[in-house]
This record gives structure tokens, C-alpha cells and sequence, in this order.
């Protein structure tokens, strides 16, 4: 009797090991579950994407300012096989202004192209970004949980690690560590019950005192934005623990008519000495 309990405390031990997931198996099988809810082939199929809403940042948690904002994104082809660290993405940020009011000369835009240069515009003219503002936007678009269920996963060196459950806002949480080919990670939690990511955290050196920086992204009120893709229309940053942005959507839209031309200088537009 003795040997027939052994026997069968051996065989059940035996098959938990071996349906048990490793650490990596659960951090894939999370965010396969978060890709599929945010709106799996229509959420990769997506080729723009223009948020309008108002925007406010903030200084030692303190509201001090306040703008519209109409922020336009155009997907570029993904590489096959995927490289490392791609950075696949146009932005044009216009802000203070109506979104209907984006070809007028009146107002501030921003101008960011996936080969890592990018402009202000003005009525002065065009006018480069410092290598600073172009370096924190590539930093901030490759840690992007969005970013990269859209453009990144699969490229060579990513590793999605999990760190088990907790919760966040009094919500249950899959905490999962993606890191790539230069260790570059971000932490980002899922929730438990919607499978969507609600917020992600990663640390970069202040490029003037050489501090570090935790940069903190937390995601809310997600709403169906068409064909089944999920996106969050509340988001809030924060940098070492205070609050430095906020962005309330009123509206997107996605796979629109979107022209070459909304993401370059318009012709004939002086160009001004670079930023330092």
C-alpha cells in the first residue's frame, strides 16, 4: 500500500511539473492574451491612428498648463524579419489648436519621422529638434507597450519574463518584464480581467545630470475605436513619483486617408538653426 501511495504521489507530482509554465511561457502567454484583446490582426493591421483631446502638464503635481491637442500617427512597414529597436513611426503633434485647424500656420506642431529626425514648426519656419528631444522620443516610442505589441515582438533578443500577480488600483495584475537585445526593459501591468495593459514603467538616465529616472505610463478608460481595437482614452505619466502629463481623448480614429503630407514640411517653410 505504502509503495502504491508513492507511486501515485511520484505520477501526480510528474504531470504538474510538466503542465506548469516557465516564466517566459507565462510572460508570451500574457501578452498574447493582451494582444488579442486590444484587437489582435485588427490591432496589427493598424496603419494610423489620430487621438484628439485636451493635454496637461504638470510641475511637483501641479497643473501648469493646459492645451488641445490633435496627435497624428502613421505606421511604417515592419521589417521581415524584424530587426532590433526599430523605430517604424511618423508623429505629428498639434497643439492649441482645433483638429480641423491642423493645416493652419497659426499655431505650434511638431514633426517626428521614424528616421529619428524631427522638427517645430512655427510661423518663423521649421526649426530641427535638439538631439536631446529626438533621443527622449525614441526612448519613449520603443518602451511603448503599444509600440511594441504593434511594431516589436518578435524581433531578435526580446525576452517577455514574467513576475507574477499583484494588484494594481485594487485590480488584479500580471506583472510581465519585456526586455530586448540591449536590455533595454520595461515593466508593464496587464489586467487580470480585460487582458489590457495598465501600466508600464522603465528607468533612463537624465541626459543633463546623469540622474535616473523611473517614467511611469498608466493606462485607463479604454474604448472600442472601431473593427474591435481597444484603446485607452485617459493616460497619465509620471517621473519619480510626480505626475508630469495627462491626456484626456475625445476621440480617435484609425486607418484613415491620412496624406504623405501631413507628415512633412510644408514646401517652401524656412529652416532655422538646429536646437542645442
Amino acid at each position: 500500500m505504502r509503495t502504491l501511495w508513492a507511486v501515485l504521489l511520484v505520477a501526480g507530482t510528474a504531470g504538474v511539473g510538466a503542465c506548469a509554465e516557465t516564466s517566459q511561457q507565462k510572460g508570451k502567454r500574457v501578452v498574447d492574451e493582451a494582444l488579442a484583446a486590444l484587437g489582435g490582426e485588427a490591432f496589427l493591421n493598424m496603419q494610423n491612428r489620430v487621438e484628439t483631446g485636451r493635454i496637461y502638464s504638470s510641475y511637483n503635481d501641479k497643473v501648469n498648463g493646459m492645451a488641445t491637442e490633435a496627435l497624428y500617427t502613421n505606421y511604417l512597414p515592419r521589417p521581415d524579419p524584424p530587426v532590433p529597436a526599430f523605430l517604424g513611426v511618423r508623429v505629428r503633434d498639434a497643439r492649441g489648436r482645433k483638429p480641423e485647424d491642423v493645416t493652419g500656420k497659426k499655431q505650434d506642431d511638431v514633426i517626428l519621422y521614424g528616421d529619428g529626425t524631427g522638427y517645430e514648426v512655427t510661423f518663423r519656419g521649421a526649426r530641427p529638434l535638439s538631439d536631446m528631444v529626438i533621443q527622449q522620443f525614441k526612448t519613449a516610442t520603443l518602451h511603448n507597450i503599444f509600440y511594441i505589441l504593434r511594431q516589436r515582438l518578435g524581433e531578435p533578443g526580446m525576452v517577455l519574463d514574467s513576475r507574477g500577480s499583484d494588484f494594481f488600483e485594487n485590480r488584479p495584475v500580471e506583472i510581465v518584464e519585456i526586455a530586448d537585445a540591449n536590455n533595454d526593459t520595461v515593466t508593464v501591468y496587464f489586467d487580470q480581467m480585460t487582458k489590457l495593459p495598465t501600466r508600464q514603467a522603465y528607468f533612463r538616465k537624465d541626459p543633463i545630470d546623469n540622474t535616473k529616472l523611473e517614467e511611469v505610463t498608466i493606462f485607463s478608460k479604454y474604448r472600442d475605436v472601431g473593427g474591435g481595437v481597444m484603446w485607452p482614452f485617459a493616460i497619465r505619466r509620471e517621473r519619480n513619483g510626480e505626475k508630469i502629463f495627462e491626456m484626456y481623448t475625445e476621440r480617435v480614429e484609425i486607418n484613415l486617408d491620412l496624406k504623405d503630407s501631413m507628415f512633412a514640411l510644408p514646401q517652401g517653410l524656412k529652416l532655422l538653426k538646429k536646437d542645442k
